[in-house]
């Protein structure tokens, strides 16, 4: 079954696009999705940040990519999101390759 068959049959999935900040763990991402919004009262603009765990199988991405995650199941107590593709390479990136 092809990849594009599969996430129609499962329905539409939440997608974040973060900062890997952690890859310390096999197979396993910390990843730092920022958003910003605007004070309801003082209408400064804030940023927040939320950080998940991510399933990456390949292992491909590295501390300081910008990566694409997905929902999926509960993998472990705390993965519900799985990388899907590396966005860009972070500067971490180049120093763990040499």
């Amino acid at each position: 079954m092809s990849e594009g068959t599969a996430v129609e049959k499962r329905g539409r999935r939440k997608e974040l696009i973060g900062t890997v900040v952690s890859d310390a763990m096999a197979k396993t991402r910390v990843v730092r999705v920022e958003r910003r919004y605007r004070h309801p009262i003082f209408e400064k603009e804030l940023r927040a940040s939320s950080k998940f765990h991510a399933h990456d199988e390949a292992e491909t991405s590295r501390k300081g990519d910008r990566v694409r995650i997905v929902q999926t199941r509960p993998l472990s107590r705390l993965k519900r999101w799985r990388v899907v593709e590396v966005l860009a390479r972070g500067a971490g990136a180049t120093e763990a390759a040499t």
